[in-house]
């Protein structure tokens, strides 16, 4: 049974939603939707109007509405069973937070949207644009042998539910590929993969079947023509496959729009107009997600390398070449925070798998919880170490969970968890003691060392980059210190006192004002 066979209300219309965002038309499928919702008591109905609705944000540009949207469809989604819909929603999410710069979080949603639609045990048109919303994310995250992968799922769907080849064509998917190449140095590389889109594209127009390619796909057709131009390769000026009128394609689309502002510039540089060009460029505002980042500065080379400013030319080359190493090099922090937080917690869930019939650990950060955090201080104690507590507590958080929700706020406290273990001493042990509240215990320190982890802790809280995951609410840390000083019968009592004296502490420094 294929998704919609689920659904009771207003199926006519949440089908007309969808053929509006296929042809770039996702204002008028936005307004559809919103009435959907404002009148609809089916809980299928309503998920699957949210899901779309974020889908139209995203086709939009309007960025300061993807956390929203986001939490709004996933708890409308949370309890039903259906696959596909678990895996578009992820998909879309995916691509929200690759808009936001959250890469981790979009890698996250990328893998449980590729598990999800695998698991769609009847696949039908839906799944397949599931499959095509999530070629388009891995695209924009430059994964581009997964989106090559993804994007052919989608066609083969796509095919046996008799939707036409060229609705996923996808040209967006091979011209990101393209320009890649170009700004890492290998332009014959880029000119190979653009004449390839053009091959498709010939190949449609010969067929007559052109007409029923998507306008998003269209305006990227023509972009790629325009930079195979730019980059000095003889492209049609005239006829339905001239750049010009190809970039005129894309209604709504906020990738369509960032194509036709920069297909302009390269036709200018193509046309000998590279001052023009130039001018151009300071002017456009482009979304980097559309063709990386690295693309205006690429742009700018070729355009002062054909005015003859070879120096400039360079500089603007060497720019393109440093932002496009960046993106590499962000995946690779987030691969390699993901490797760590995998191994941390394979070592964690080792160390708990010791204590017999009890949870030690804390669900949520893989930290440990707070019965285990007692028996780690009292078995420490009892040897005769010295030891100092730390009472953290964010500051911020209830804004948070008031703003965007608990997902989000759930994210905010693992996040804090890995910042936490990053900045300690060797054998230094964290727990979540509850909440928004952190116990760190240092073995063996002094109150001044103490001091020292407190400060290195609330400058990496700090630092994080909250803005780009909970948008409008910093995140900050209180911290409370105090000495465990006794051992014997009066342990338990000298605990209690430590715990009280670094929560008060904690509190005095909660209510001091903050330097900015």
């Amino acid at each position: 049974m294929a998704w919609l066979d689920r659904v009771d209300d207003q199926v006519d219309v949440l089908t007309k939603a969808r053929a509006l965002q296929e042809v770039s038309r996702s204002a008028e499928a936005y307004a559809i939707l919103d009435r959907v919702l404002r009148t609809t008591r089916d809980t299928h109905t309503r998920a699957d109007a949210l899901v779309q609705r974020l889908s139209t944000l995203i086709n939009l540009g309007r960025t300061a509405e993807y956390t929203r949207a986001i939490e709004e469809a996933s708890g409308a989604v949370r309890d039903l069973a259906e696959p596909y819909l678990h895996g578009h929603l992820n998909a879309l999410a995916a691509l929200a937070a690759h808009h936001q710069g959250a890469l981790d979080r979009c890698v996250t949603h990328l893998v449980k949207a590729a598990r999800a639609l695998g698991a769609v045990a009847d696949p039908d048109r839906d799944t397949a644009w599931g499959w095509h919303d999530l070629a388009m994310a891995y695209s924009y995250l430059s994964f581009h042998g997964y989106a090559l992968g993804a994007i052919e799922r989608a066609r083969q769907l796509g095919t046996a539910a008799a939707i036409p080849e060229e609705t996923f064509a996808a040209p967006g998917i091979r011209l990101r590929n393209a320009v890649a190449l170009d700004h890492t140095g290998d332009s014959d590389g880029c000119l190979r993969v653009l004449r390839d889109v053009a091959g498709d594209l010939d190949r449609f127009v010969t067929a007559g079947r052109a007409a029923r390619l998507r306008p998003s796909s269209l305006a990227a057709y023509g972009y790629a023509a325009a930079r195979r131009a730019a980059l000095g390769d003889g492209v049609p000026d005239s006829g339905d496959s001239a750049p010009d009128r190809l970039l005129g394609h894309g209604a709504d689309s906020a990738r369509a729009r960032d194509m036709r502002q920069l297909g302009q510039v390269c036709l200018a540089i193509a046309d000998g107009r590279p001052i023009e060009a130039v001018s151009r460029l300071e002017t456009v505002h482009v979304a980097v997600e559309t063709l990386g980042a690295a693309e205006s500065a690429r742009l700018r080379s070729l355009a002062l390398g054909r005015a003859g400013d070879h120096a400039g030319a360079h500089r603007a080359d060497r720019l393109a070449f440093r932002l496009a190493a960046q993106r590499h090099d962000r995946l690779r922090d987030v691969y390699i925070d993901g490797i760590a937080a995998r191994i941390d917690h394979e070592e964690m869930r080792r160390e708990a798998a010791r204590f017999e019939g009890e949870a030690l650990t804390d669900p949520l950060t893989g930290l440990p919880n707070r019965r285990r955090l007692e028996r780690y201080i009292a078995a420490v104690v009892a040897r005769g170490e010295r030891v100092v507590l730390g009472v953290c507590d964010l500051d911020g958080f209830k804004a948070v969970n008031t703003r965007h929700g608990h997902h989000s706020g759930d994210l905010v406290l693992q996040r804090v968890a890995g910042v936490i273990n990053r900045v300690m001493r060797r054998g230094d042990f964290v727990a979540r003691y509850g909440g928004d509240e952190f116990v760190v215990v240092l073995p063996g320190a002094e109150m001044t060392e103490a001091t020292e982890v407190a400060h290195r802790i609330d400058a990496a809280v700090r630092a994080e980059d909250w803005e780009s995951l909970v948008p409008g609410t910093p995140v900050g840390v209180s911290i409370g210190l105090s000495q465990v000083s006794a051992a014997g019968p009066g342990q338990r009592d000298a605990l209690g006192a430590a715990f009280e004296a670094a929560d008060r502490e904690m509190l005095r420094a909660k209510a001091r004002p903050r330097s900015a």
